[in-house]
Parts: C-alpha cells; structure tokens; sequence
C-alpha cells in the first residue's frame, strides 16, 4: 500500500536558510525517516508562504526522490479561530478522494497552530479522513537532523490496556445504574447496556414507562448521578409527582410566578422549571398533567423558555427532561387526556420498566439488596437462616406471589422482616407470618378469577373467608379442574400429573378427593354446581 501524508507547511519550523541542512525541520524530517517512506505528501501552505513551499519541495526531492509533493495552497484569515480552521480544513477533505483499500493515510500534526492541530485531531478523530495521526520531534543526538516520527492510531481497540480501561469504566456504569444489583434476567440488562449508552450520549427526553413501584424514579435519579460523574450535568436533580399539582398550584409549581399573580401569591417563585436549569427534571406520572401544563411544558422543551404566571418576560432554563408513567400515553391521547404534539416531543427514547413478576429471577439480588440497604440504614447486621430464606423465597417466586406493587413490595416486606429478626436473624416464624401478611394484601387489592369466584360462591362467602388467600388460588384451580373433567379420576390425574410420576403407587382420585373434602367439598357437587 501507498502511503499518503496530509500536513501543513510550518512556516517558522520549516523555513528556509543557509544551515538549513544542519537542523531539524519537521516537514523534511518526516520524509527522511528510515522505516517510514512517504509515496505522497499533500502540503497545505498560506498564499504568502508559496515560495517557502516550493523550497521545501525541493528539499524533499533531494532527501527522499521516491516522496511526490503537491503543494495546496490553503489560508486563514485568523489562523487561531477554530470555527474557520476546522471548516476549512473540512471543506477541503470533502475534495478528497480516499481509498483506504489501496493506501495508507497519515496526518502530521505538527506543524501549524495548536488549533489546527486540534482540528486535524478531531477530524481524524470522526473519520472524516480514514488516517492515523504522526508525530515529529527532533533527536537528542545533534548530528541527527532527520529527528523521529510516531505513528498514533486512534483506534482504542488496538490498545489493550485503554480497552480494558473504558471496558471496565462501562461495566461500573451499569452496576452503578443498577445499583450494584447483580440482576439476571438478559432482557432487562441489555436495556439497561442501551439506556447507559443513551444517557451519556444523549440530551434528549427520555421517556420510562412501567408500572407502580417498577423503579422509574430511582432508575432516574441514578441516569442523573451518572450524567453528573462524567460532568454532563451542571444543575439540580428536581423530581416531582405530577398526580399531586393541580389548578394554579400546578403552574405555579412547575413554571413560578410573579407577586400578585393569583390569591395567596405573596413573594415570587421560581418554579421547579428553572430550579432545574443545567440539571435533570423528572416528571412522574406525566400522564396526569393538565393540558394547559403540558402546552407550557412543550413549549419549554422546544425553545427553552417559558412565561411564568403574572410574569411579562419569560425565563430560560436549559433541562433535560425524563419523564415517568403507569399509563399508556397513546390511549390518553386518544381519550383526549395528553397532548399528542407533546408525546411526539418526549417520545425519543422510550424504555418500559418490567415489573417485578415479569423479572421473578431477579427476586433473590434484590432481596440482598433491600437487606443490604436496611443494614445501611439502621446500622444493623441482618440475615436469613437456611431454612426460612429457601422458604421465602419458595414463596416469593411462585406464582401465588402477585407483587403488585413491585419492588416497593418488596422493600416493605424485608423491612418489616429485618425489625422483627431476633438477633438479627430471620427465622422460620417471622418468614411464616410475612407470607401470610403479604397474601392478605394482595388478596383485598387482586381481582378474584372467574374461577375463584365459582369456587367462592360454591363455598358461600363466610367460608371462603376463612380460607388463607394463599390456598384460595390452588383451591380455585382444583375446582375448575373437576368441573371440566368427566370422572373424579380424570381430573386427579391432571392435577397430579407431575408428583404421580415419583410415587410406586398412586391413587389421584383419592387424593383429590381427601383434598376437597378439607373444604367440606366433593366432586360431584362441584359437577352439580356446574
């Protein structure tokens, strides 16, 4: 392969004069190097150092024969202002044609001023020229005129030691987003690999969708702390609950108002708006936000100014916004409840949250987590003895476990574990009574089935009361089971199918109907309820 060097004539370097055979001259000196030859050097030169250009040519010609110069003549007005070098320098690449297949490009970088040198760095950097960058500097042996080259490769990936360095850095970004939670399920950590990307890549809104409890306003608040080690963000982190503004109270809260604005408006306000001027607002539940709100909101968005209430000149605030939401915002728009001009705004990149039953394998690093967190909270040392922790956790990923309110379920119930451990130590009884806590919770709050509600009204409702809502669900079943099954033996060898095939003998129908019968139940007056 050829290679082709792109550089620019250093006019105080490169300069001309009766010993100038005795001295390093970069531009030269690049071209006399032993183990790097040069087929092609294109030499950008200001009109006034022309003459200075063609004997460097020359000179060239003399050391290195084999090392063609084309002179382009190239110059600024203010060779220190960056926004004409770099644009400059940009338009001329764009008359290049490169052909990386065939040749091997180099940029030398010094020669010119620092700001060339910056532009050249930076628009090897985006690729706009496929080339790795070269040094020049001269020897500390006298007689060497010729000086060194460095050759520098701006491919990180050919660097070992800096892979392994921004590998590592990425990987704590995303234990850090996931707050040292050793978290299983792949889907949710490839979300969380791109939501990492996006936050350090992007100003844009984001948009978190999931239901309550799912960790919107946490994951938020980390996105924010990550933006804020990497010196992303230079504000506040300002979160508020949508849901809870309402009226004036609402305007006033998000974009301030002036004194004498409305009843009660006795001193100015700033707004949560401004507060979050160079930071990050998270806005939970935007879905609740009245329209004349959200009207204001997109206008902030768009132009980064808004008119607070009784106010005659608007205010700036640059701020990133990150919205939360339980609701699906396209059926609020369709009711007529959102904006739709304002979800195409904040619709650019969109992440749902699973719940906490949708991501069951992550239940156990959590659970480490919240005892982890309790321990740090009350400076108290808190674990689970063998049997009751294969308990609960038995317990907490089965499918009777509806954590309905997710992760906050979750926290509530180590809490209340963690306060009630003798010695610091969770046992079979307290695991026993939180379970049965928690099934009376999520009794009173998840509809019934319809099969649950056949096996309700079979039983009368004083005595399916007195059923733990733990049982209620598998009792539920084994009812629907025999009332679709024609014999008492066909529905037992349903309902056994797996445990049958680890007994010698087995006997489904009385089994199941020893089971019923704990209910005041039989097979046939579930068929004649039928």
């Amino acid at each position: 392969m050829a290679t082709v060097a792109y550089g620019m004539l250093g006019t105080t370097l490169d300069r001309m004069g009766a010993r100038r055979w005795d001295r390093w001259r970069p531009t030269v000196g690049l071209c006399q190097q032993d183990d790097l030859l040069i087929d092609k050097l294109v030499l950008l030169h200001p009109a006034r150092s022309k003459r200075l250009g063609h004997e460097v040519q020359q000179d060239i010609a003399t050391v290195s024969p084999e090392t063609s110069v084309e002179l382009v003549e190239l110059s600024f007005r203010n060779p220190w202002d960056f926004e004409e070098v770099y644009g400059k320098l940009y338009a001329f690449l764009q008359t290049q044609t490169f052909r990386p297949s065939r040749d091997d490009y180099l940029v030398h970088i010094t020669t010119g001023t620092h700001v060339a040198q910056i532009c050249w760095f930076l628009l090897t950097e985006s690729r706009h020229i496929p080339a790795r960058l070269v040094q020049t500097s001269p020897s500390n042996q006298k007689e060497d005129v010729a000086g060194r080259a460095d050759v520098i490769d701006l491919d990180l990936s050919k660097y070992d030691a800096l892979w392994r360095r921004f590998a590592k850095e990425r990987e704590d970004a995303l234990t850090f987003l996931k707050s040292g939670i050793a978290t299983r399920n792949e889907a949710f950590n490839a979300q969380i690999e791109q939501i990492e990307r996006v936050a350090l890549s992007s100003k844009e809104p984001m948009l978190l969708m999931g239901p309550t409890g799912a960790g919107k306003s946490h994951l938020a608040s980390r996105i924010y702390e990550l933006k804020n080690t990497r010196h992303q963000t230079f504000g506040d982190f300002v979160e508020v609950n949508c849901a809870t503004l309402r009226g004036d109270g609402a305007m006033s809260a998000l974009f301030g108002h002036k004194k004498g604005a409305f009843t009660g408006a006795s001193t100015d306000r700033a707004g949560l708006l401004k507060k979050a001027d160079k930071g990050l607002l998270f806005l939970d539940e935007i879905g609740e936000l009245g329209l004349d709100e959200q009207a204001m909101l997109l206008r902030a968005l768009e132009d980064k100014r808004f008119l607070p209430l009784g106010a005659d000149k608007e205010v700036d605030s640059d701020f990133q916004l990150i919205a939360g939401t339980n609701r699906d915002l396209s059926e609020r728009v369709a009711e007529g409840g959102f904006r739709d001009d304002l979800l195409a705004r904040i619709d650019v990149w969109t992440f749902r949250l699973p719940g906490l039953r949708d991501r069951i394998e992550d239940l156990e690093p959590n659970l480490v987590f919240e005892l982890d967190r309790f321990e740090q909270r009350y400076r108290g040392r808190v674990t689970f003895n063998k049997s009751a922790k294969a308990r609960y956790l038995s317990f907490a990923t089965s499918p009777h476990a509806t954590w309905a309110g997710n992760f906050r379920d979750l926290n509530k119930s180590v809490t209340r574990m963690a306060t009630l451990a003798q010695g610091g130590r969770i046992d079979d009884e307290v695991v026993q009574g939180e379970i049965e806590r928690l099934a009376q919770s999520w009794a009173k709050t998840t509809p019934l089935s319809d099969a649950q509600k056949f096996a309700r009204d079979l039983l009368g409702d004083e005595a399916w009361a007195d059923i733990d809502p733990f049982d209620q669900p598998q009792l539920a079943h084994a009812v629907f089971v025999c009332r679709q099954a024609k014999s008492l033996s066909e529905a037992g060898r349903t309902l056994f199918a797996v445990s049958r095939q680890k007994r010698r003998s087995t006997n489904d129908a009385d089994r199941l109907r020893k089971y019923l019968a704990r209910f005041g139940l039989s097979y046939s007056q579930i068929q004649e309820a039928s």
